[in-house]
């Protein structure tokens, strides 16, 4: 979880900004040359069943009711990160495999069609086919076998959609020695 600037940083929040707030390692935002960025990690949720799915439901809800509260209509804003969900179905190497699992149950999509109803667009998607995943499973090699998800999202207000040059995963990332299960996500936008 981390916010990096090169056109300047202020007004940090960590966590969701209330005094019961338990989550400040999975949310920060800042102003940054007047965008308000989100940089998050939803949590995953483990399981339909398991206690940690509300959780994730709850945490999704919250984000929306964070963006209401702190950024006005019209504002510029990106809320970026691993959301641990994949928008639809074509954000998963295979639909049938993932039935009954987290990360695209109706459920986690539509807390994530909330958080976009705020108006926010999902860019990465306007500039990459179906099929550019984002994170792949450790297990039985499903890297260099292609079966991934695109749960790594990069949400911004339309002004933001207006500036955006282009979007990639830097897939190389993910060779390296030791590398995460996620590739980084890239967003160019035209300075303003």
């Amino acid at each position: 979880m981390a916010i990096l600037s090169r056109v300047g940083i202020g007004d940090v929040t960590r966590g969701f900004g209330t005094p019961d707030d338990d989550h400040g390692c999975r949310i920060i935002s800042a102003a940054c040359g007047g965008t308000r960025v989100f940089s998050v990690y939803v949590p995953n949720g483990r399981a339909l069943d398991n206690e940690f799915y509300a959780v994730k439901l709850a945490w999704l809800a919250r984000l929306r009711a964070t963006l209401d509260a702190s950024c006005p209509a019209g504002s510029s804003v990106a809320v970026c990160g691993d959301f641990n969900v994949a928008p639809d179905d074509d954000d998963v190497w295979d639909p049938a495999a993932f039935v009954g699992a987290t990360h695209v149950s109706e459920p986690e999509r539509a807390g994530l069609r909330d958080v976009e109803d705020w108006g926010l667009d999902d860019v990465f998607r306007r500039f990459n086919e179906p099929g550019t995943f984002t994170w792949w499973d450790y297990r039985a090699g499903d890297f260099h076998q292609g079966r991934g998800m695109r749960i790594d999202l990069v949400l911004v207000s339309d002004d933001l959609v207006q500036r955006a040059m282009g979007a990639f995963r830097d897939r190389d990332a993910r060779k390296g020695k030791k590398p995460s299960d996620h590739a980084p996500v890239v967003v160019e936008f035209a300075a303003t």
